[in-house]
């Protein structure tokens, strides 16, 4: 049985709304970018206003918090200063993060080399998420400021993304051997999420 879902992500292929359903679905955590930064920001705060948090955070959230805040991965998320917060400092910092999220288990995990760090385990589903280039540029001009570059936004972001996982776990973030499941949102971003429900043993309910 499937405790985590990873789901990677072309820029634009509309991956994060399709993990945003699949954990809907399912009534699972979302680890994207904002429960990252919040949970990055959160640890690194002092004792007294890690306990006032306590009384705010949901038990599994505040599990989390309190995993990075005593420093479970090498101190690294313990004592992070902003002003001393570089690319290789966070990268550590989410993969603490997504590592203990895990744990816990039920988290549908966006991006973030979810699908390297925890390749390993047999209880994570492995998806990953693409598009035609037409699709996306379609997608992102909906989304962006009308001045903005569309496809260069869209070019550099995938780079981007692409440096990281090479970077820092020394893989091809498109290498089908990472993933159990790799899907055209062309197929409507639905049919991509009932499809990763079904091949992850969770079908939707009326199906």
């Amino acid at each position: 049985m499937f405790r985590i879902i990873t789901i990677s992500r072309e820029y634009g292929s509309g991956g994060g709304m399709v993990a945003e359903e699949v954990a809907k679905h399912l009534g699972w955590r979302l680890i994207d970018r904002s429960m990252v930064a919040e949970v990055a920001r959160r640890a690194q705060v002092d004792p007294s206003v890690a306990a006032h948090f306590d009384e705010a955070a949901d038990p599994w959230f505040h599990h989390l918090v309190k995993a990075l805040w005593r420093g479970g991965y090498e101190g690294v998320a313990s004592r992070v200063e902003t002003e001393a917060l570089d690319s290789q400092t966070m990268a550590a910092v989410t993969g603490g993060i997504i590592l203990e999220a895990a744990t816990l288990g039920e988290c549908v995990i966006v991006g973030r080399g979810g699908q390297c760090l925890l390749r390993q385990r047999d209880d994570t589903f492995h998806a990953s998420v693409y598009a035609p280039r037409e699709l996306k540029i379609a997608a992102l001009g909906e989304r962006l400021e009308p001045h903005i570059d569309i496809e260069g936004c869209m070019e550099e972001t995938d780079r981007r993304r692409a440096a990281y996982i090479r970077r820092t776990f020394g893989a091809d973030w498109k290498d089908h051997r990472l993933y159990h499941l790799m899907i055209s949102s062309v197929l409507g971003l639905d049919t991509v999420a009932e499809t990763i429900l079904y091949a992850s043993g969770f079908a939707p309910q009326g199906s």
